[in-house]
């Protein structure tokens, strides 16, 4: 295996900052986690590996160049708010536009922003509770 460069651990650290969430894609491992476990990076370490907290309960790191992850574009705050919009039963959840006037309202910036930024993928959590 080939060390990545200083530039390299420092993209890396850039890209997956300290509570960025990821879903595993491949990980060539037996005890690695399933492939679609969700999880939190809670750090990058010098060989630009992620460090992990799964939310099974693995502590198993991404091994830079090894393995596969995708970033999450949805954060954990946005997911609570979506939950507290969706739990208040004001609204269909796919009337959009009222969905973000009740966010706005309840000073839930983040999913207005999320929403407008990242229709599609809204759609696609509320019709199957899975991220794209």
């Amino acid at each position: 295996m080939n060390f990545p460069d200083r530039n390299t651990v420092e993209r890396v650290r850039k890209e997956y900052p300290v509570g960025t969430r990821v879903i595993l894609e491949q990980m060539e491992d037996p005890q690695a986690p399933p492939v679609g476990t969700l999880g939190t990076v809670i750090g990058v370490d010098d060989t630009a590996s992620l460090l992990m907290k799964w939310d099974n309960g693995s502590g198993l790191n991404v091994v830079y160049g090894e393995d596969r992850v995708k970033k999450m574009v949805m954060t954990d705050k946005v997911f609570q708010q979506i939950m507290e919009i969706r739990s208040g039963g004001k609204s269909n959840m796919l009337d959009v536009n009222m969905v973000q006037r009740l966010a706005y309202d309840a000073g839930f910036y983040e999913l207005v922003i999320y929403i407008e930024e990242h229709r599609k993928e809204y759609f696609h959590f509320i019709m199957t509770g899975r991220e794209v």
